[in-house]
């Protein structure tokens, strides 16, 4: 009887270790740091790798290992029907020109999905929506802004009865912008709509495994929290 051939490894090609190689996506990604910031402090750790390789590996395996996160997260929680989104865009300079990056973020505060577009009409709205329809399924409520796109997007995908619309009822996704533009001062803005949606997914992938909502547990109860997510992430395509 023949076996099932074994799928091969990502990182057949590359003399370093897959360890090292997470460690690298991790710090730059998840911390807001440049490129030379984690050649230097590979550096101390007697890991000797180019800054430019950091860069490789990033744009490499970034959205292979958020892809594996995101599978895991959506396979647990695709029959959870109580949840509650929250919509927002914010906007994104490009080479001096406006882009904005839409997010839906649950009522959790981690971010389901990640949209750049160059317009902030019902044509992009609607393009979001669905695209997170579709990978997330559909949610109890939507919260949303005064923008009168997710008003129109929601009516023709007629879910219009779901939309809430509050002054501050959105503060939660508004908090989750805060770490994104972190990272972005640190990468000096972006230059390329492509790897601005490359970076948001993983970013947002990355931060959603990481997020322990540590304001809300024991120190205890965080410590496992974040040793488990360690040890997940140290298994990713293993």
């Amino acid at each position: 009887m023949l076996r099932p051939n074994k799928p091969a490894s990502p990182f057949r090609y590359f003399n370093s270790s897959p360890e090292v190689i997470r460690l690298v996506v991790l710090m730059y990604v998840r911390f807001p740091l440049s490129l030379r910031n984690v050649e230097d402090l590979l550096f101390e750790r007697g890991i000797d790798i180019c800054h430019e390789t950091v860069r490789l590996w990033w744009n490499r395996f970034g959205p292979l290992f958020a892809g594996e996160v995101r599978r895991q997260r959506v396979s647990r929680m695709r029959g959870f029907r109580h949840w509650r989104w929250h919509l927002d865009e914010m906007y994104v300079k490009l080479n001096g020109d406006m882009v904005y990056l839409w997010r839906a973020v649950d009522h959790e505060g981690e971010i389901l999905e990640s949209y750049v577009t160059k317009t902030r009409d019902k044509k992009a709205a609607l393009a979001f929506m669905k695209k997170a329809l579709k990978r997330h399924g559909s949610p109890e409520a939507i919260t949303t802004d005064g923008l009168r796109s997710y008003g129109a997007a929601l009516g023709e995908l007629g879910s219009r009865e779901k939309q809430e619309v509050g002054r501050w009822a959105n503060n939660c996704v508004e908090n989750s912008h805060l770490p994104f533009r972190r990272r972005e001062r640190a990468m000096l803005r972006f230059r390329q709509m492509r790897t601005l949606q490359k970076f948001a997914s993983v970013h947002a992938n990355v931060h959603n495994h990481f997020n322990h909502e540590r304001h809300l547990v024991d120190r205890q109860t965080y410590k496992q929290r974040r040793s488990a997510a360690l040890a997940e992430w140290q298994a990713l395509v293993s």
